[in-house]
């Protein structure tokens, strides 16, 4: 026989248990499902060096950083205006947990700890005064009639519930769990869904035996020029390739085709620094004349492997230095990228993120087709898409109730 149960909440990751305290919020009795043995596994990975909230910046200009056709930021006719689900709402949710906030240089909000956990613990501890039921190691396995089945360490239970939030993650980390099981019980259902793909992900690269001494070096000082988009931030390079927050800002531009240029010496303009290129002594050796000119082995490497043949003239040596071909074979994997593209497409959404096919089952977080970069953007919206369809769900609920 099947457990009826009021709400339904699979997926305890943020879109997940934002869902599920919205939901208690508005007095409904709420269970949520994990299939891993604890809550927010990707989520507690994501802040070992540091939890990145979200980003201190205005509502558009914010929202711009968006991708994806499934509303993210977007707030459906008479609910809360954007504000309420973008970076200040963020910033006030985490301040109500108690966790103390700063802002760095870039417009980054971290907790003052930089740890995710110490604000996970104090969240699930809310989750559970307000009457939230979490199960662990409950692994959804699909439909069995209208009910939802589960596999646990006990053997399997089907669930029935009145409303459901499907939270279930991307494809991206899968061994945290989200391994886009569920792509083919929702299709059998009616649900377009969009065919993931890497998102947030580094490129491979073929280095030259040369580049080996600077494998796990960053490179900084430099700007990624991708598609009229410009990226200052740090990146690393690997034996893989290349990968990082720098290169993860404009990296969906860069795995749909267009090509990336590095700017070696962004704060010179061209002039100065074929200037610099002219003064350096002759006497030197190539490699050390381009060191003593940028100022980095780092980037002197990359100019070598990438800007070959060098130009002997200064000028064109500076023009090479400053719109330098990134040469990749391709994205890394989905398995190793921080997140994915593609998930339900929004045809099949309504305003609220339900699913227009299951009438009474909503979804969230990284199971839609929707992305963005890191630096705050992706946490901000998993939790406003949980926002959204845990405000529907508990809508649908007291409709029902009339």
């Amino acid at each position: 026989m099947s457990e009826r149960v009021e709400a339904l909440v699979i997926g305890a990751g943020p879109a997940g248990l934002m869902a599920a305290e919205v939901l208690a919020g508005q007095g409904a009795r709420v269970v949520v499902a994990e299939a891993m043995p604890t809550p927010a596994r990707k989520f507690l990975m994501a802040g070992k060096s540091g939890l990145n909230l979200t980003k201190d910046e205005p509502f558009t200009q914010f929202a711009a950083h968006y991708g994806g056709s499934a509303p993210v930021l977007r707030t459906p006719p008479g609910y809360l205006q954007n504000e309420e689900i973008g970076p200040e709402a963020v910033m006030a949710w985490a301040r109500g947990l108690g966790v103390e906030l700063f802002t760095g240089s870039t417009g980054r909000v971290f907790p003052v700890g930089m740890k995710a956990s110490p604000l996970l613990r104090a969240w699930l501890a809310r989750l559970a005064a307000m009457g939230i039921e979490l199960r662990t190691r409950w692994r959804w396995t699909g439909f069995q009639g209208e009910g939802w089945r589960f596999e646990m360490p006990g053997g399997v239970e089907v669930l029935a519930p009145r409303a459901a939030v499907l939270a279930l993650g991307g494809a991206s980390w899968p061994r945290l769990g989200s391994d886009a099981a569920w792509v083919p019980w929702l299709a059998g259902r009616g649900v377009a869904v969009v065919p993931f793909r890497p998102a947030n992900m580094g490129f491979r690269i073929a280095w030259s035996a040369q580049m080996a001494r600077h494998f796990g070096q960053a490179v900084k000082g430099v700007a990624l020029h991708v598609a009229g988009r410009v990226s200052r931030g740090e990146w690393v390079v690997t034996a893989e390739g290349v990968e990082g927050g720098g290169i993860y800002e404009v990296s969906a531009a860069i795995r749909d085709g267009a090509e990336a240029f590095v700017d070696l010496a962004p704060d010179l303009d061209a002039e100065e620094l074929a200037r610099r290129f002219a003064r350096a002594p002759a006497k030197l050796s190539v490699g050390n004349r381009l060191r003593r000119v940028l100022g980095d082995p780092v980037r002197a490497a990359l100019l070598m492997e990438w800007g070959r043949p060098l130009p002997a003239e200064p000028e064109r040596l500076a023009a090479r230095a400053k719109a330098l071909h990134l040469q990749h074979q391709g994205a890394m994997g989905i398995e190793r990228a921080i997140s994915s593209a593609g998930g339900i497409a929004a045809e099949g959404l309504a305003d609220t993120l339900e699913l227009k096919a299951l009438p009474g089952v909503f979804a969230a977080g990284e199971m839609l087709d929707w992305e963005a970069p890191t630096g705050g953007y992706l946490l901000t919206g998993c939790l406003a898409t949980g926002r959204l369809a845990g405000r529907g769900a508990a809508a649908y609920l007291a409709a029902a109730r009339r």
